[in-house]
């Protein structure tokens, strides 16, 4: 007798396929199959039992032990139908795992002797008290106190934990205050770390020895089989946008995956999303845990590192005190521009300015990795001097570091800081007091707890406020609210702001709180943005511009007609030539999420990428 069932092809755009089999297969199983003109056989899901079709079907070739459950599939598929990407797409998020290891009942308690203050035990009992909350907690007000005390009360009572932070966050800080309570069975989960021990921890996930996963987003897709709190730490952080099909949204997923499953979220922030604010219930704690105040100094100076600025950095680190110096990119400068001529450098497959890497004596591309030798004459005039605009964390270190010959001054970016080891060493030397200047950035503001910082100086905030973007407003406040949080964490602390935008920052910093700026946001985007439109961007690429072009100009002319979404723009792509592919692309937006989702379906062209709840 043969069994007919429905496959989704993992990591494959393909829709799913009909195969046959001699025996019974279980829903959820990994299997592998045969596909025509491949070699090798292809790792595949089992999602249904059909009825024999019409058609010849091929036999499954192998049947494994390791399986995905019916829920990790039903999440799957929302996943596949809302972010628009095929179900072996979406599966292949998840890691399968072994039916043949047997969990293990261990009844140990844990006790954290953490007590909350009387606002943090109010925070904590309105999280506990709804299925789904936001803890609006200013930076210092203890969140990560009421996060342990939450977990504690899930993993007493049997339960598995997910404590989700942008990657960057997963600091020894953390890992310490939490092996501290729950001693062996925590485990940290990202990319860093190696392919041995993320077996071991899985192994240890499905025998029940480890009970709290902390880690990146793609830790909310680990078989934990008895979930019962996930914690999203800094939700408004984009990094939990996925930048890869299926593009979905990490804290998005999390607060279905709560609804669907009955499972306990919390997210938390200083400065949270819009759209968590207007959408999540929230409580806002604003005592901070130590008495601390700021003082906002402005510099509207266009100079890198201006007087006023290195006066205040000596004056700080006189006093036996640390600075932390913020920039919003980490190459030596964002572009470079001939004297003569006015061209940039141009990356030969992307049309995009290269950035320039002076250590490594070198330009780079960020978007498709091409790296090219500095040149010493423009390439375009062959005759104009290359001027270097816009600086960045290379040359603000050379710069310091001859200024203050005897100082310590370290990079804190994606650069220096590639493996978990540079970074703990890095966290530990600033620390330790070991490093006088710690020049970085957008990392610099995730969270890390620094005890002697009392000076913050933020430059390049005005690109990030001018950045073609309805969310610029947002993440320039929020981030420069982040960064601040970093000085003066306990008593006085300054942070000196080079921006050219004074007023719109200081009228928000001043004696406003961030959640008057959300309120006034909301007014702003309403009936234009998120959250009270869905916004979606249709992305063409192909090597041929003039098939992409021919494409393009049909999805566009299409769309327009459609009376159920609004299409906001449809151009060349801001980056218009990338990896060697011509783009294009289309904004649309609706007020009805069916409807929406309908049309990006329709939508049938190889040469589609489709990015849902878009960030642009």
């Amino acid at each position: 007798m043969s069994f007919y069932y429905e496959l989704a092809l993992l990591k494959s755009p393909l829709n799913n396929l009909t195969y046959c089999s001699d025996e019974k297969i279980d829903i959820g199983t990994l299997v592998e199959v045969a596909l025509q003109r491949r070699k090798n056989l292809s790792k595949a899901v089992v999602v249904k039992e059909v009825e024999k079709p019409t058609f010849k079907c091929t036999t499954i070739a192998e049947i494994t032990n390791y399986y995905y459950s019916l829920s990790m599939i039903k999440i799957a598929t929302f996943t596949s139908m809302y972010y628009v990407s095929s179900l072996g797409e979406a599966i292949s998020l998840f890691i399968p795992f072994d039916k043949n290891i047997v969990s293990a009942k261990v009844d140990e308690k844990f006790e954290s002797n953490i007590i909350l203050s009387k606002e943090q035990e109010e925070a904590y009992e309105f999280c506990l008290n709804n299925k789904q909350s936001l803890l609006f907690a200013n930076t210092g007000a203890g969140k990560t106190e009421i996060y342990i005390k939450a977990i504690e009360k899930y993993l007493n009572q049997g339960k598995q934990a997910i404590l989700l932070m942008p990657e960057i966050s997963l600091t020894p800080q953390m890992q310490k205050r939490l092996e501290l309570v729950f001693k062996e069975k925590v485990a940290i989960w990202h990319s860093k770390i190696t392919k041995k021990r993320k077996d071991e921890i899985i192994n240890k996930v499905l025998s029940n020895d480890i009970k709290l996963i902390a880690g990146a987003r793609s830790a909310l897709f680990l078989p934990l089989n008895n979930l019962g709190l996930i914690i999203v730490d800094e939700e408004h952080d984009e990094s939990y946008k996925s930048d890869s099909k299926p593009r979905y949204n990490t804290k998005d997923l999390a607060l279905y995956i709560s609804k669907t499953l009955d499972i306990q979220a919390i997210l938390g922030s200083a400065t949270p999303s819009l759209n968590s604010y207007h959408k999540v219930p929230f409580y806002r704690l604003s005592k901070t845990y130590f008495d601390t105040s700021k003082k906002i100094i402005y510099d509207d100076s266009t100079s890198n590192l201006s007087t006023k600025i290195i006066t205040k950095i000596k004056n700080t680190i006189e006093q036996n005190h640390q600075v932390i110096i913020f920039l919003p990119t980490r190459a030596n400068y964002k572009y470079q521009v001939c004297t003569s001529c006015g061209s940039s450098v141009e990356c030969p497959f992307c049309s995009v300015s290269m950035s320039l890497h002076k250590n490594a004596l070198a330009l780079k591309c960020h978007y498709c990795g091409y790296t090219h030798a500095i040149p010493k004459t423009c390439p375009s005039c062959k005759t104009g001097v290359i001027h270097n605009l816009r600086v960045g964390t290379a040359q603000i270190e050379e710069e310091l570091n001859f200024i203050f010959k005897d100082k310590i001054i370290k990079r804190f970016d994606r650069d220096e800081v590639k493996t978990d080891k540079s970074l703990r060493k890095v966290l530990d030397d600033f620390n330790n007091n070991k490093i006088d200047i710690l020049v970085g950035t957008q990392m610099l503001s995730k969270g890390h707890d620094y005890h002697n910082v009392k000076l913050a100086v933020v430059l390049g905030i005005d690109s990030i406020l001018k950045m073609n973007s309805y969310k610029a407003r947002e993440r320039a406040l929020s981030l420069l609210i982040q960064i601040s949080g970093r000085s003066g964490r306990k008593g006085e602390g300054e942070v000196i702001i080079q921006t050219q935008n004074r007023d719109f920052f200081d009228f928000y910093l001043g004696n406003r709180d961030y959640k008057e700026f959300l309120d006034e946001e909301l007014t702003f985007r309403e009936d234009l943005y998120p959250p009270f439109y869905k916004l979606a961007k249709i992305l063409f690429a192909h090597s041929n511009g003039l098939k992409v072009k021919d494409e393009f100009d049909k999805y566009t002319n299409l769309l327009k007609t459609n009376e159920n979404i609004e299409v906001v723009g449809a151009n060349q792509s801001a980056i218009f030539k990338l990896a060697n592919k011509y783009r294009y692309e289309i904004v649309v937006r609706s007020k009805n999420i069916k409807h929406l989702l309908e049309v990006l379906h329709s939508i049938e062209s190889d040469m589609v990428s489709i990015d849902m709840d878009t960030m642009y």
